[in-house]
């Protein structure tokens, strides 16, 4: 059984995913979120910006779940990355790990709502069901394309992300234009990613080996220090 409404064929990126349903005032939640853990995908704050860490495995589980959103107007999608195992040699005091939630705006979350959300999705006897997704290759923008807002106010509001922090998660709201490109970012660095870079030296930043891409830009002014952005980079396979 799909949880979108793309057929299952040999172009089309598929995820194992657990489907669970919440209610909360009222209000029914249906919140997907990988079957398995994240193994080596991790999210940082860091002084003010917001950093992912992916390899090519869970990197494209990641980008998976992103096109699954822009594909799941009635959903969330959670993704639970702060138990992700520490990349050896990176992380200093003031990083914070972070668990990442999409949210389609047709759902219209409060953020305050999520922590109640969280804590009866992971309650001992929460139903669950196991699903595999599938999404059709053709949601994947092109790869190479350059991200170009349109100069339409109402196209540009398609590319629109909303961030919140609550909980220990960054909340982001948006729309399929919004989630796909983000999702094009995430697939950039799990194909570019350097093979030397699985044995060979590497570095998370600062070397010939660093592969990343900007998922998304809030408030970027000429001033580097008002930029808050979200950020992934390739990260050879950390945690097995």
């Amino acid at each position: 059984m799909t949880a979108s409404r793309a057929p299952l064929t040999q172009d089309s990126l598929r995820v194992k995913i657990v489907v669970q349903w919440v209610r909360l005032a009222g209000t029914e939640y249906r919140v997907i979120r990988p079957a398995r853990p994240l193994k080596n995908g991790a999210l940082y704050k860091a002084r003010g910006h917001y950093e992912m860490y992916v390899d090519r495995t869970d990197g494209r589980r990641i980008g998976t779940l992103w096109l699954l959103a822009a594909r799941s107007p009635r959903s969330l999608v959670y993704l639970p990355m702060r138990t992700a195992p520490a990349i050896p040699g990176f992380g200093s005091e003031g990083e914070q790990p972070l668990d990442l939630v999409l949210a389609p705006r047709a759902i219209q979350l409060r953020p305050s709502l999520w922590k109640r959300i969280r804590e009866h999705l992971n309650a001992g006897n929460a139903a669950r069901e196991l699903r595999t997704a599938s999404v059709p290759e053709r949601d994947l923008p092109d790869l190479e394309a350059d991200y170009i807002i349109p100069d339409n106010p109402k196209e540009a509001n398609e590319f629109v992300l909303r961030k919140d922090v609550y909980a220990e998660t960054l909340l982001l709201t948006g729309r399929t234009a919004a989630f796909r490109e983000g999702a094009k970012a995430i697939f950039a660095v799990t194909k570019d990613g350097p093979p030397a870079a699985a044995t060979g030296f590497y570095q998370p930043v600062g070397c010939n080996y660093h592969t990343c891409r900007a998922i998304y830009n809030w408030d970027a002014t000429p001033n580097f220090r008002d930029w808050e952005q979200l950020h992934v980079a390739f990260c050879p396979q950390w945690a097995r």
